[in-house]
């Protein structure tokens, strides 16, 4: 498939809010692809690359390159360049990087350099995501949609099952089964404001601790333990106290969803970033367990003595998962039976806040394990922490939002009069903020540079963000996670942001 296609579909996904639209222009580009083509065009779609971030910035990509004047690029072509890319390391990298990325720019046509623009900063976000691809996959093939969407959850991978779909057709969904030692996608939480929202919503529920460590998913086959994250990676090697823990139990086969975590001797968790390094270390694992040591702590069972329990209600695998795992190993919860009993859910809340974890997770307890979706019977409610910053420059934006300033450096005070930045955020943004917020940073310009500009330090926005993380890449030594734009304060000067002391002093179990 020439990459041209599939920049033009999703340049056309982009202009359409419809589903059905976007559903049928997915279900042509797949009926003209070959199976083997779809490991690259289903990432791409979404955004991303096979390859990971390749590190690749408008240093390198602002440079200008002529385009070519016809098509010739394939999608399996532009991915081969790019895992070379991905391989260059070592001195002289750079100058090497920019020698790769030119000669792939110079063999692009204008629309697919703009795409592939998009795609090396991250910046395609033209809402072809995996759930409107799954129905666009199932339209060109004459499969179920609820079909493909089972395929998918139990393969882990939406690729694998289109690739055997465009290959053999409906009889190939078939092969997928629930098995133990083979990942599926997990259970995600969609957002509620408040326990109550959540309660009014779900009535009869579990209310649970929601952690701040690391999904995991444990299965065991006899003696043998595999160690999956939240997006299918083995993880198994780096967790040996899981393991342990998991050889532990009564039963023989089995396949268990819950996090991992850290905690600290007074019995509080430990950082998320503490956690996180923790398993992302492949050196000497054994000294970083006894340095960091992490917990399992399970919530859900999927498969228990070959048996698959993804269409039990919730009430029912909690009770197959209390026979297995015992009450210390088992995430802390509250049953309630409605509305009339919000106040018992808030209260486990703020006992759960005061235990220093992160909220709850409201579960509808007749629900069955809906793997790889955000499902509505799952409520996640977490305080919202905000803080008002100040903007100190933006990036020019691409795909929809090209024309616009879009990416934002968001800085902080300092107690001696000064800003520093704390990260990034593109997130939140409605095309009219978009749209007013490019005419008065215009206003405010100081600087231009090839990838945006530099403001004068005078317009504060509100931001809201999920905690605070340590960063060298940052003055303060400290970023924002999922940072998110809520309004522009007009109303405020800069000499009245937040400041870093503010921030780190919300924040006491995080410090540069």
């Amino acid at each position: 498939m020439l990459l041209a296609r599939l920049a033009q579909v999703s340049r056309e996904v982009a202009a359409t809010s419809a589903r059905s639209r976007k559903t049928a222009l997915l279900a042509e580009l797949f009926r003209q692809a070959q199976p083997e083509d779809v490991p690259v065009v289903i990432p791409y779609l979404a955004g991303r690359l096979p390859q990971g971030r390749l590190g690749v910035g408008w240093s390198v990509l602002g440079r200008p390159v002529p385009p070519a004047a016809e098509p010739t690029l394939t999608v399996r072509e532009v991915d081969a360049r790019l895992s070379k890319l991905g391989t260059v390391l070592g001195p002289g990298a750079q100058a090497e990087r920019a020698r790769l990325v030119g000669e792939l720019m110079g063999a692009a046509t204008e629309d697919e350099q703009r795409f592939l623009r998009g795609l090396l900063t991250g910046e395609v976000r033209q809402g072809a995501l995996d759930a409107v691809a799954v129905e666009g996959l199932a339209q060109a093939t004459g499969a179920p949609a609820e079909q493909v969407r089972r395929a998918v959850m139990l393969a882990g991978s939406l690729q694998a099952v289109a690739r055997e779909l465009l290959a053999d057709g409906p009889a190939a969904l078939e092969r997928f089964r629930l098995t133990v030692g083979r990942p599926v996608l997990p259970m995600l939480a969609r957002s509620a404001s408040s326990v109550a929202e959540a309660v009014e919503k779900l009535g009869a529920c579990a209310v649970e601790e929601k952690l701040d460590g690391i999904r995991v998913q444990v299965h065991r086959d006899g003696g043998t333990v595999r160690i999956h994250t939240r997006t299918l990676d083995d993880i198994t090697g780096r967790l040996p106290e899981v393991t342990a823990a998991a050889l532990g139990l009564p039963g023989e086969r089995f396949i268990l969803d819950g996090e991992v975590i850290s905690f600290a001797p007074d019995g509080r968790p430990r950082s998320f970033q503490e956690t996180a390094g923790r398993v992302g270390s492949r050196l000497d694992v054994a000294r970083a367990a006894e340095q960091v040591p992490v917990s399992p702590v399970f919530f859900d069972v999927l498969s228990a003595d070959g048996r698959d329990l993804l269409d039990l209600p919730f009430t029912e695998r909690h009770a197959e998962l209390a026979r297995l795992v015992p009450e210390p190993m088992r995430v802390r919860r509250t049953v309630v039976s409605g509305p009339a009993d919000t106040a018992e859910a808030e209260r486990f809340l703020a006992s759960t806040l005061e235990r220093g974890h992160e909220g709850v997770v409201v579960k509808a307890l007749d629900a069955p394990y809906s793997a790889g979706r955000r499902g509505a019977t799952w409520l996640k409610v977490k305080p919202v922490h905000t803080l008002d910053l100040v903007v100190l420059a933006a990036e020019w934006g691409h795909g929809r939002r090209t024309g616009y300033l879009s990416n934002l450096h968001l800085g902080a005070r300092t107690a001696e009069g000064g800003l520093v930045m704390l990260g990034k955020t593109f997130k939140g943004m409605t095309d009219a903020m978009l749209a007013w917020q490019t005419e008065r940073l215009r206003q405010l310009t100081v600087e231009e540079r090839s990838w945006g500009l530099v403001v004068r330090p005078e317009l504060v926005v509100e931001i809201a963000y999920d905690g605070l993380q340590r960063s060298p890449r940052y003055p303060a030594g400290v970023t924002l996670r999922f940072a998110r734009v809520v309004r522009y304060r007009e109303d405020k000067r800069p000499q009245e942001a937040d400041t870093v002391e503010d921030l780190l002093a919300a924040h006491p179990g995080v410090r540069p």
